[in-house]
């Protein structure tokens, strides 16, 4: 495959991140064709199965790599008895594994056989740490701060059954059949080691149904993700990666996963006008451009005024209380799934965001964002927030390596 066509077929295919920076992500994330498979076998499958994600590499896949179709999100706990040793064999299989299936390739023992004739399409194993990990190992002294337990909103209804764990997956592909492959193997592959604590099962628009790469938009029909950091900003890896100089080496180009349930109420949020809509997002619909004008790319004037001397964009918009500018700079790349799993028990959609932001530190990237959001974001009487984890994702492993290698033998 040349690499004009990769070009090609990466453009149509990709749903980036933050939307036009797809590309740009997909650059940074390390995204490539024919790297983990065969040219044959490449140049016989389709742009989407073709496309092939490397597992070894400066940081973990799934952080920069463009939003993918089909995402699940699975914790687990350490079994009772289970330590450090348990730890280091469970993560060995599971970076062998991921190595295997990120490259297109079968499971090395028991493959079911679901993902057969397909490609990598785009597929991403990414591995977090929670802070109980930490005791379950006797590595408490190797706990960074950045997981201290986030503090309490008054807007979450947070269910502990379905928040937290000892470990943390995420998965994504392009292809819902190769992220279900790869979330069976990596259960059977936590054999008697750990317990399976909750899953969450997502989803984004496929590649290709747009004619151009755009942000992706949620279930509430709204774009989102224009303000998301982008890899081309100086101060990006600073932002998103952990730096090499740090009390805890171990997370040298890792990052800390932020993950919550958001449940959208969306019989409420279709009763509003398309107007009031736009008033408490602060932008439009239809492009995702801000109401003060432009493009979805151009800045908010958060001080414009209408001819009555009110706030173009309200002073409890959305858009508004979560800006940077409005928060001191305060940044994370969101990289969320859809959900939506049927009908509650009070009739209405069980549906919403499995809302993933990644950053170098938490209490300097969500944390003050969301103190802020629960304070009088105009969004916050649509919105339920579930489920919460914190979760430190280590650099990604060299070759020979596995993941969390640095930390675990230390």
């Amino acid at each position: 495959m040349s690499d004009n066509n990769f070009s090609r077929r990466r453009l149509l295919g990709s749903v980036g991140a933050a939307g036009a920076t797809g590309l740009a992500l997909g650059a940074a994330g390390g995204v490539v064709s024919g790297a983990t498979a065969s040219d044959d076998t490449l140049a016989a499958l389709t742009a989407v199965g073709s496309t092939g994600v490397p597992f070894y590499g400066e940081h973990q896949s799934g952080i920069t790599t463009p939003l993918q179709a089909r995402g699940h999100l699975i914790a687990f706990d350490l079994a009772p008895g289970a330590g450090r040793s348990e730890a280091v064999a469970l993560m060995r299989r599971w970076s062998a594994l991921a190595a295997e299936l990120m490259a297109g390739r079968p499971a090395a023992e028991g493959d079911t056989g679901v993902a057969l004739d397909a490609g990598p399409s785009s597929l991403t194993l990414t591995f977090g740490f929670g802070r109980s990990f930490f005791d379950r190992t006797g590595l408490v002294a190797q706990r960074p701060p950045e997981l201290d337990p986030l503090p309490n909103f008054s807007s979450d209804q947070l269910d502990a059954k379905r928040s937290n764990g000892d470990l943390w997956v995420q998965i994504g592909a392009d292809d819902s059949l190769v992220a279900f492959h790869a979330l069976r193997a990596v259960q059977k592959a936590a054999g008697a080691a750990a317990r399976v604590r909750w899953q969450m099962n997502g989803f984004n628009r496929s590649p290709g149904a747009t004619d151009r790469p755009m942000t992706a938009r949620n279930l509430m029909g709204q774009v989102d993700g224009t303000r998301n950091p982008k890899p081309s900003e100086p101060d990006f890896d600073r932002r998103i990666f952990v730096p090499a100089k740090t009390a805890h080496p171990w997370m040298t180009g890792g990052s800390y996963a932020v993950v919550r349930r958001i449940r959208m109420l969306l019989d409420d949020w279709e009763q509003l006008t398309l107007k009031k809509q736009e008033q408490v997002i602060g932008r439009r619909k239809s492009d995702g451009a801000p109401l003060t004008g432009g493009s979805e790319t151009t800045e908010i004037a958060l001080d414009k005024t209408g001819p009555d001397g009110r706030l173009v964009v309200p002073d409890n918009a959305h858009a508004r209380i979560a800006a940077p500018e409005q928060n001191s700079g305060a940044a994370m790349l969101r990289r969320p799934f859809s959900f939506h799993d049927g009908i509650a028990a009070d009739g209405t959609p069980d549906a919403g965001l499995l809302f993933i932001c990644w950053q170098a530190d938490p209490l300097r990237g969500f944390v003050p964002v969301q103190r802020k959001l629960d304070r009088g974001d105009a969004l916050s009487p649509f919105v339920r927030h579930e489920a919460s984890g914190l979760f430190a994702v280590p650099g990604g492993p060299r070759e020979g390596e596995y993941v969390g290698q640095r930390l675990l033998e230390s």
